[in-house]
């Protein structure tokens, strides 16, 4: 009963804490006044993270 999770949830998985970690990483940096980012800088970070996670995904299940 533990096989391996199905390709779009790790996928997913991947995509989300990529982008977690990112962001977090993103919003306490303008928190504390060290940078400031536009609005497209963000979008950018976002379509990075899912990039780089659907990348992760499959290579893991690979």
């Amino acid at each position: 009963m533990s096989g391996s999770p199905n390709l779009g949830v790790t996928i997913f998985l991947y995509i989300a804490g990529i982008l977690l970690i990112i962001l977090a990483i993103v919003l306490l940096l303008q928190a504390f006044g060290i940078l400031s980012f536009p609005k497209e800088a963000i979008w950018a970070l976002v379509l990075l993270a899912i990039g780089s996670g659907i990348l992760a995904g499959v290579r893991r299940r690979g």
